[in-house]
């Protein structure tokens, strides 16, 4: 992949490709409208809060790769950007939907992405999902990682930014972590249960002196 865009890079350009499917009529986006865009609490992670000059430099280097525009004149107030990515990469709907997700939501499962990427295509099943991502993988755009302890599903990255570890994936430390969690609360209930018993016990002898 000759292409590798820092993180900040990454979350423009997603975002440009998201807001060009689903708010296409707001499109291309103003610097104002790609930050809030950039910097939304809903579908991503991690959120960040990116300013305007953060973004803008980002549009920069993201114009010299090729991977982003600027329109300015022809009745703009203020210039507008768009994105690239779509001709440089070929991308068919699916792809980018795919892609496009896994750029705004980082590693994901098959199912994850299939019901995030609604917006932007309505796969018809989890077989096409898979279909697109092992094209993907065989154009060296995403990576299947391998499956975490603890986890049913294995996840899926892209590779925009180069190589990706299998650390981005939830590590064992923290389904330890939660593992624990449960055999406590599995320990509590225990104990609420045999508290439950004893009353009852209490409760039957109290019966028993009026009878």
């Amino acid at each position: 992949m000759p292409l590798q865009l820092d993180p900040i890079e990454v979350r423009v350009l997603g975002s440009l490709l998201e807001k060009a499917v689903t708010t296409p009529e707001y499109y291309p986006l103003t610097l104002n409208a790609l930050v809030n865009a950039c910097n939304q609490k809903s579908n991503r992670d991690p959120v960040v809060s990116y300013d305007e000059e953060t973004v803008a430099s980002a549009l920069d280097r993201l114009r010299e790769k090729g991977l982003s525009f600027e329109l300015t004149g022809g009745g703009n107030r203020v210039p507008k950007y768009g994105h690239r990515i779509t001709e440089v990469m070929n991308l068919g709907r699916r792809e980018e939907a795919l892609l496009c997700v896994l750029m705004l939501r980082g590693s994901q499962t098959a199912g994850e992405l299939r019901e995030r990427s609604g917006r932007m295509h309505a796969f018809s099943d989890l077989a096409e999902v898979e279909s697109v991502l092992r094209r993907l993988i065989e154009r060296e755009l995403v990576v299947l990682l391998p499956r975490q302890p603890g986890y049913k599903e294995p996840r899926y990255a892209h590779l925009l930014s180069g190589p990706v570890e299998a650390a981005a994936a939830p590590s064992e430390t923290a389904v330890v972590s939660r593992q624990d969690r449960i055999g406590a609360l599995e320990a509590e209930v225990a104990q609420l249960r045999q508290a439950v018993e004893s009353l009852q016990q209490q409760f039957a002898d109290f019966r028993k002196q009026f009878d």
